[in-house]
């Protein structure tokens, strides 16, 4: 689990927010906080050689344990987000809040995601929200801005693993490396993921979620709702393949 460095990007828009009412109830509050304040050593990649139980995230078999309504309310369902893999109307949604810096969320998209993207977004079980989280300064909040911006003409996903292929965070996202990035991505326009990238509606994109994560609480990457159940970390696929399982299995229950 990654967490942030800084929370300065984020102060002059925090500020903002401070006037909106606070939507969440106290319980609700402290059942979001687990998204920051899990510790590494319980959300850290099992060293090799190990069964992993330390690792992984306690997933009740009861449906609704560990389940919040308030935070389910967090998806979207936009059937238009260019961000969002899967059916608007799917039993589950998975909310993502990431950094193309950090590297438990590259992990996470490399070894984890693409198994969770042929098991269950494929059949109609899962959607796959992503919400831009970035933490480590301006370097993330670039590379936020760029996701979105090649998400304007339908590569955010092309995107998201050019910049979370292995040793790919490694080479930085300035400028140059962005639009090799995007070139990568199949991006068909780059003048206009140029202008795309700097503007204000990218800004305002990658600060709405941002502030959402902040909001829940999270303090570190990736963070993750699975219909409001809280996952902090790139916890195993067994964390994840549970959860979602268990949501499926209540949606089903409840008639969605």
């Amino acid at each position: 689990m990654s967490k942030p460095v800084s929370r300065s990007s984020a102060s002059s828009s925090a500020s903002s927010s401070k006037s909106k009412p606070v939507l969440i109830v106290a319980g609700v509050a402290v059942a979001a906080a687990l998204l920051g304040v899990v510790s590494y050593t319980a959300t850290k990649p099992s060293p090799p050689g190990t069964s992993g139980s330390s690792a992984v995230a306690e997933v009740s078999a009861d449906p609704q344990a560990g389940v919040y309504a308030e935070l389910e309310k967090y998806a979207r369902r936009d059937a238009s987000d260019q961000l969002a893999l899967g059916r608007a109307d799917a039993p589950v949604v998975l909310i993502e809040y990431a950094d193309f810096k950090c590297g438990y969320c590259g992990k996470f998209a490399r070894d984890t995601e693409p198994v969770l993207i042929e098991k269950y977004v494929e059949n109609g079980t899962l959607r796959i929200e992503w919400r831009n989280f970035p933490i480590f300064g301006e370097e993330s909040e670039a590379v936020a801005r760029a996701s979105w911006a090649a998400g304007q003409q339908g590569r955010f996903w092309q995107f998201h693993k050019a910049a979370y292929a292995d040793g790919a965070k490694e080479k930085g996202f300035g400028t140059e490396r962005l639009a090799a990035l995007a070139k990568e991505a199949g991006v068909p326009d780059p003048a206009r993921f140029a202008k795309d990238s700097g503007s204000e509606a990218a800004r305002a994109a990658v600060r709405k979620d941002q502030e959402q994560g902040y909001e829940l609480g999270a303090s570190s990457t990736p963070s993750f709702l699975v219909n409001g159940r809280p996952i902090a970390g790139a916890q195993p696929l067994e964390t994840f393949t549970e959860a979602i399982e268990a949501a499926a299995k209540s949606a089903k229950a409840a008639g969605r």
